[in-house]
């Protein structure tokens, strides 16, 4: 059966402006014209045009309804599911900072703060942001790759109901993920390493391996200035290159907002915060690079 634009409008409950706009904006598919140039709508309109009412009622904005040609209606209330369940852990994050905002006596700027902050990026900007971050940080191909292969990590959700610690400690990765001194020191620090050819896997291990000569020794007690230190401080030389100075400078020059990334990590996902194995083991390393200026290149690469 075919309709008037009016006779659709009064069936549907639609204005005629209404019905003439979502045929502009593709949103209702094209009807056909008569002679005269009028159009004219048919029975598949009207159910079409109740779809689309009852999808902006329910937030379903215009682009989303316009792919449903393409989609199917499954995969559009799948969308909209997807964004309606974005919303509730954004006002869920709300709710938290409001309840912890109003159990203090005296709310302060650090609050006003935190409810700015939610108020404007989500899981998705905090991805969006790391994005940026890694191809900002990362000097060559292999860098990348790893850092992708690391990203999971590095961007921990906040839960439904966060507590004050972990919202604050959100808030101080996305500081440091924005950072442009930050960014620019982990890109300058680690160039040297990323340029030079080599295997992934043989990294790892190599990694692996130093981090597990230093981990035995801060088990045993051993001090890094101890004489007792030397024997698994050569070793740990050979994995690194042997070269006491450069590697040395190198601990110097690293930013230690790189551990505090990981402790606010550890916070965000309600875990203990603390240095991880592989931190204490750099530690104990670095300070028994400096307790011992007399480990020489050539002493280190000869040390068995």
């Amino acid at each position: 059966m075919n309709y008037s634009i009016g006779k659709l409008a009064e069936l549907t409950g639609l204005t005629v402006k209404t019905i003439r706009f979502y045929s502009d904006e593709g949103v209702l598919p094209a009807p056909d014209r008569t002679p005269a140039g009028y159009r004219r709508y048919t029975d598949e309109h009207r159910v079409h045009l109740e779809l689309i009412r009852t999808l902006r009622e329910m937030g379903v904005d215009l682009a989303t309804i316009r792919s449903l040609d393409r989609r199917g209606l499954k995969d559009v209330l799948a969308l909209h599911l997807r964004a309606v369940e974005t919303q509730l852990t954004a006002l869920q994050r709300t709710r938290a900072v409001l309840r912890a905002t109003l159990a203090k006596d005296d709310p302060g700027d650090d609050d006003l703060r935190r409810l700015h902050t939610l108020g404007r990026l989500g899981a998705s900007e905090m991805g969006m942001l790391l994005d940026t971050f890694i191809d900002d940080v990362s000097g060559a191909p292999a860098q990348r790759e790893w850092l992708l292969g690391m990203r999971a990590c590095m961007a921990p959700e906040l839960p439904e109901d966060p507590t004050a610690a972990q919202l604050d400690a959100w808030l101080e990765l996305l500081d440091l993920l924005s950072d442009d001194g930050f960014r620019r020191n982990l890109r300058e620090a680690s160039a040297d390493f990323w340029a030079r050819p080599y295997a992934q896997e043989t990294w790892e291990r190599q990694n692996a391996a130093l981090a597990q000569e230093a981990l035995r020794a801060v088990e045993a007690g051993t001090p890094p200035g101890a004489p007792e230190a030397v024997p698994p401080l050569e070793r740990v030389l050979v994995l690194m290159g042997g070269d006491r100075d450069a590697i040395l400078r190198a601990f110097d020059e690293h930013d230690p907002r790189g551990a505090r990334y990981w402790e606010l990590v550890a916070i965000v996902r309600g875990l203990e915060p603390g240095p991880s194995p592989m931190a204490v083991a750099y530690d104990w390393i670095h300070r028994a690079l400096r307790a011992h200026p007399e480990l020489s290149p050539k002493a280190a690469r000869t040390s068995g």
